[in-house]
C-alpha cells in the first residue's frame, strides 16, 4: 500500500509485462458519491507526493470504487470558502493547480478510468492524466457556469488544448453533461468500452504507452503549450462565440462569457500563466451575488431532493396509475407517466376527449423522436403504456388516480366520489386542482386519508414542479405514494399544506394584485412587462396573464379573495376582470393584453393591440409615471410578503422549499435565488421599511407581518446558510 486515507487509497501491483502500476482509487468513506471537499483535495496532494516518491513505478491508473467517478467539488463548502475573499480563493486554486500539475508531470504515463459521472472538479481530475478511457454509460462535463462560476482547477486551460477551443467553449459555456460517444468524437477521451472492460482497457493503454506505441509525452506538450491558433483564428473563434453565448445566457449570467474570456486570454500562454488567469477570474465570479444565489439554489435543490427521497422510501409501490379527464392536461399527465415507465389508464366520458388526450401524448412523443431522444420503435412501445378507456373496468388494479377534470368543485366532487367506489381500499386518489381546497374535496369521500392534491403546472412535460397538498385528513402514506409517483415521473414534488391557492398560486396572485394596482394608477402595462423581464422574469405580468388565461385568473382570484379578503379582495373592476368581460382571454382566443399571431413555427407571437390599450386606459385614473425601482417594488413586495406568510403559516416547511417552488413553478429569476433569498439580499430591515412605506399608500397587501418586523429588529435572516440543512422538517398537518 502506497497511501491510505479516508477518501483515497493508492496500491501498486506488477502487470503481465513486468511493469509496476500504481492505482489511485477514490472511495469517500460514508458517502454514496465521491466529492472533492477541501479534505479530499488535501489527501489527493498527499497521495500524489507518495506516488512520486515511490521507486520503480511505470504507470498510474486513477479510478473510482463508487458508481460515479467524481461528481465534482463539495458545493456545501462554497459559501464558507467564498466568504474568505478574492486573495484566499486565488491562493486556494493555485494550490489545487500545483497538485493537479504534479499528476500531469509524473515521470510515467497516466490514465483515468471513468466509470460514471465525472463532473466539474471530477472532470478536471481526468484532464490531468495523459489518457482517458470511459465506460459507455458514463457522462463527463464542466457544469460550473450553472453555479455562476467557471472551471477553476484547469478546465479552462486543459480542455481547449485537448478538444479545441470551439468544442471546449460549447462544453464549458453550456455546462453540459456529455455522453461517452460525444466525448470520444471530440477527443476528450481516448477509448469507450463497456464498464466491465474499463480496468483492462486502462492498463492496456499504459502498456502501449510504455512500449512507445502511444506518445504520452507529446500529449503533455500539447496540454501545457499555447493553443495552436493564429491571431485571426483566435478572433474568429472567441468573438463569434461571445456574441452567440451572450445571446443565450442573457445579461444576468456573466460566467459563460467570462469563461470564454479566460480561454481567450490564456490562448497564447503556457500552463502556469493560463492557470493564474483562470484562478483570478474564478475568484471574481465567486464573489458575485449571482454565484451566491445559484450556489444557494443548488443547496435548496438538495434539501428538496432529500425530503422527496425520505418520503419515497416510505411509499407503497405505484405500478399502475390512472388519470380522469383526458384533454390537453390529461394527455400531458399520461405522456409524462408513460414516458418515464409507469403505465396509466386515461379515462373520460367522451370519445373526442380521449382522442384529444391521445393526440397530445402522440405529439409530445413525436417531438422526442424529432429531437432524436427516442426512436420510433421506443415511441410506439411507450405509447402502449397509455390505455384509453370510457369505463372503470380496470380501475380495481390501479395504485394511484389523478383527477384532472375541470376546475369546478361540484364536478370534481362527483368524479372523486364515483371513482372511490371503483378502486381498491388502498388506492390513493389525488386531485390536480390549482385552487380548490383539498379538505373541502375530501368531505364526501369515505376514505379521506387516501386523498391529497397533486397539482401539475402547465405545460406538464416542461414544468418541473408538482405541489403535493396535504388536506386535514390526508395520511402520511398518501403523501408518500404521491411524492414517489411524482419523482418517478421525473418531477420535483414539494409537500405543502392546504389553503386557498396552496403555495404557488397563493404567492402569484398578490403579484398580479400589484400589477392591477399599477395599471389602475396609470402605469403602461407594456412598460411593466419590459421592466419585470429586465429584472429577470421569463415574461412580464401582462404577458403571463395572457398565457395563464383570463378566465383561469378570474376564477383563481375569486378563490384568493374569499380566502384572504383583508388583502386580496378588491373593490371595483380590475384590468384582469375587464379583459375577461371583453372576452379577451389571452392566448387561448388570441387576444388579451396583447393580440397573438402564429409565427413560422406555429407558435403564438404577441403583438400590440390598440383595443387592449383602450380598454386599460378606460380603467386608469389618469396617467402616472413610475420609476423602474417603483414598479419593481410594487410588483415584488406583495409576492415576497405572501411567501413569508406561507412560511409563517406552516403552508411550506422551509425557506428552501418555498424558494424552489417559486423557481420551478412560476419561473422566479433563478439568479436572484427565490423570494426569501431576495429579501435576505436586500436586508430584512430594508425590505420591511420598503413594505411599510408601500402599505401606508396601497394597503394591507403590502404590509409586513409582526414576525417579519421582529426578524428585522433582531437582525435575522431566512438563510444562515446552514439554514438549508433543515431538510428533516416537514409541514405539519394544517
Amino acid at each position: 500500500m502506497i497511501y491510505q486515507g479516508k477518501a483515497i487509497t493508492v496500491a501498486s501491483d506488477t502487470h503481465d509485462g513486468g511493469e509496476s502500476i500504481a492505482t489511485l482509487t477514490f472511495d469517500l468513506k460514508d458517502e454514496s458519491v465521491n466529492k472533492l471537499s477541501s479534505a479530499v483535495v488535501t489527501e489527493l496532494g498527499e497521495a500524489i507526493e507518495a506516488i512520486a516518491a515511490t521507486q520503480g513505478l511505470s504507470g498510474l491508473v486513477i479510478e473510482s470504487a463508487k458508481d460515479a467517478f467524481i461528481v465534482g467539488a463539495d458545493i456545501t463548502e462554497f459559501h464558507g470558502l467564498f466568504e474568505k475573499g478574492e486573495d484566499y480563493l486565488v491562493e486556494m486554486n493555485q494550490k489545487v493547480h500545483a497538485i493537479f500539475n504534479a499528476i500531469e508531470d509524473l515521470p510515467f504515463p497516466t490514465v483515468t478510468a471513468i466509470n460514471g459521472l465525472a463532473l466539474g472538479g471530477g472532470c478536471e481530475v481526468t484532464l490531468t492524466t495523459d489518457f482517458r478511457v470511459m465506460a459507455d454509460s458514463a457522462k463527463i462535463g464542466l457544469p460550473e457556469t450553472k453555479l455562476g462560476i467557471l472551471p477553476g482547477w484547469g478546465g479552462c486551460v486543459r480542455l481547449p488544448r485537448l478538444i479545441g477551443a470551439d468544442n471546449a467553449i460549447e462544453w464549458i459555456a453550456g455546462g453540459t453533461e456529455n455522453r461517452a460517444d460525444a466525448a470520444l468524437k471530440v477527443g476528450a477521451v481516448d477509448a469507450v468500452v463497456p464498464g466491465d472492460r474499463l480496468e483492462a482497457a486502462a492498463r492496456d493503454i499504459l502498456t502501449r504507452a510504455n512500449a512507445g506505441e502511444l506518445d504520452y509525452r507529446a500529449r503533455r506538450v500539447e496540454k501545457t503549450s499555447p493553443l495552436k491558433l493564429d491571431a485571426i483564428e483566435q478572433m474568429m473563434a472567441f468573438e463569434t462565440a461571445k456574441g452567440y453565448v451572450a445571446g443565450k445566457a442573457g445579461p444576468h449570467y456573466p460566467a459563460p462569457i467570462e469563461a470564454i474570456k479566460v480561454i481567450q486570454k490564456g490562448a497564447g500562454e503556457g500552463r502556469e500563466r493560463c492557470q493564474a488567469i483562470e484562478a483570478k477570474a474564478f475568484a471574481k465570479l465567486a464573489l458575485t451575488d449571482v454565484c451566491y444565489n445559484l450556489v444557494g439554489l443548488f443547496m435548496n435543490d438538495q434539501v428538496v431532493k432529500k425530503k422527496g427521497s425520505q418520503y419515497a422510501k416510505q411509499a407503497r409501490p405505484v405500478n399502475q396509475t390512472a388519470v380522469l379527464g383526458a384533454g390537453i392536461m390529461g394527455g400531458g399527465i399520461a405522456y409524462q407517466s408513460a414516458s418515464k415507465g409507469t403505465p396509466i389508464l386515461m379515462k373520460d366520458i367522451k370519445d373526442d376527449a380521449i382522442e384529444l388526450g391521445l393526440k397530445e401524448a402522440r405529439k409530445l412523443f413525436a417531438k422526442q423522436v424529432e429531437r432524436k431522444k427516442l426512436t420510433t420503435e421506443t415511441m410506439a412501445e411507450k405509447l402502449t403504456h397509455i390505455r384509453p378507456t370510457l369505463s372503470y373496468g380496470d380501475f380495481g388494479h390501479v395504485d394511484l388516480v389523478v383527477e384532472a377534470v375541470v376546475e369546478n368543485p361540484k364536478i370534481k366532487d362527483a368524479v372523486l366520489t364515483e371513482v372511490e367506489g371503483q378502486v381498491g381500499e388502498d388506492t390513493i386518489l389525488t386531485s390536480n386542482t390549482s385552487t380548490i381546497s383539498i379538505t373541502r374535496l375530501a368531505e364526501n369521500l369515505k376514505r379521506p386519508e387516501n386523498f391529497c392534491g397533486m397539482h401539475f403546472f402547465n405545460p406538464v412535460h416542461r414544468m418541473p414542479l408538482v405541489e403535493v397538498i396535504r388536506g386535514e385528513k390526508t395520511s402520511d402514506a398518501a403523501v408518500a405514494a404521491t411524492v414517489a409517483y411524482a419523482r418517478a415521473m421525473g418531477k420535483t414534488p414539494i409537500v405543502v399544506n392546504d389553503c386557498p391557492g396552496f403555495l404557488v398560486n397563493r404567492v402569484l396572485f398578490p403579484y398580479f394584485g400589484g400589477f392591477s394596482l399599477l395599471v389602475e394608477q396609470g402605469a403602461d402595462f407594456r412598460r411593466v412587462d419590459k421592466i419585470m423581464e429586465k429584472f429577470g422574469w421569463p415574461m412580464g405580468p401582462a404577458y403571463l396573464l395572457d398565457v395563464v388565461g383570463m378566465d383561469t385568473a378570474v376564477h383563481a382570484n375569486a378563490v384568493m379573495a374569499e380566502g384572504f379578503p383583508d388583502r386580496m379582495a378588491r373593490e371595483g373592476k380590475t384590468a384582469i376582470q375587464a379583459m375577461f368581460e371583453a372576452d379577451r382571454l389571452g392566448q387561448k382566443n388570441a387576444k388579451g393584453f396583447y393580440a397573438y399571431e402564429e409565427d413560422k413555427k406555429g407558435k403564438p407571437k404577441k403583438v400590440e393591440d390598440e383595443a387592449a390599450l383602450s380598454l386599460v386606459k378606460e380603467l386608469a385614473a389618469g396617467r402616472q409615471d413610475f420609476s423602474d425601482e417603483d414598479i419593481i417594488a410594487r410588483m415584488m413586495v406583495p409576492l415576497c410578503m405572501e411567501t413569508v406568510r406561507c412560511l409563517e403559516d406552516g403552508i411550506v416547511a422551509t425557506p428552501a422549499e418555498a424558494d424552489m417552488a417559486l423557481i420551478y413553478g412560476i419561473g422566479f429569476p433563478p439568479f436572484r435565488g427565490g423570494a426569501l433569498r431576495y429579501i435576505d439580499a436586500m436586508g430584512v430591515q430594508a425590505f420591511v421599511a420598503q413594505a411599510e412605506r408601500l402599505a401606508e399608500e396601497l394597503g394591507p397587501l403590502y404590509a409586513p407581518t409582526d414576525k417579519l418586523r421582529a426578524m428585522a429588529k433582531a437582525g435575522e435572516r431566512f438563510y444562515s446558510d446552514a439554514a438549508t440543512s433543515s431538510a428533516n422538517s416537514s409541514p405539519k398537518p394544517a
